[in-house]
């Protein structure tokens, strides 16, 4: 078995979480967008911070903290908690390669974001589409909370149900 490295995403990652991308929606139907561009989509300017898993040189996995930009996830907390959009940062593009999940390649993923928020002085908001029971499961292992339900908006004006969750509080961790 080969070691499974997290680390902060480069420029060097393009071409490899690129194509664990178009691999990951071509198994999972995940993610509904960024496909068409993985590229754009992955080194977006609304990027905060992100990271990758890889094995032997290859990328197995992505996610990133970005800024908010409107999303429901973070309209809901701010009315439960009353933070600022400068205190907020938006889990997103979380995605693992099949052969790599039982090697908690997305645990290890989403704990750097974690890690990355508290540091940061940032809470974190997520939206999970609906149908990702698997993905709701982790988020839960890991002490995030459902916040609300929502209408998560892509591709020309398409849509798909989603849930929202927001991470713990540095105590709960």
């Amino acid at each position: 078995m080969t070691d499974l490295v997290i680390r902060p995403f480069e420029d060097g990652d393009i071409a490899g979480a690129s194509a664990a991308l178009i691999e990951v929606h071509a198994t999972d139907g995940y993610p509904v967008e960024g496909v068409e561009d993985p590229k754009a989509w992955l080194t977006s300017d609304d990027v905060l911070a992100a990271w990758v898993a890889a094995e032997e040189g290859r990328v197995v996995g992505h996610v990133s903290v970005m800024k908010p930009r409107g999303e429901e996830a973070v309209v809901f907390w701010q009315k439960q908690s009353g933070d600022s959009q400068e205190g907020i940062g938006v889990l997103a593009r979380l995605f693992v390669v099949r052969d790599a999940r039982k090697r908690a390649a997305g645990e290890r993923l989403m704990r750097a974001a974690m890690d990355y928020g508290q540091r940061e002085g940032r809470r974190l908001v997520l939206d999970v589409v609906s149908k990702d029971v698997a993905a709701m499961r982790l988020y839960e292992r890991l002490g995030w909370r459902k916040i609300g339900e929502a209408v998560h908006p892509y591709g020309d004006g398409q849509t798909i149900d989603a849930v929202c969750f927001v991470s713990p509080d540095s105590e709960a961790r």
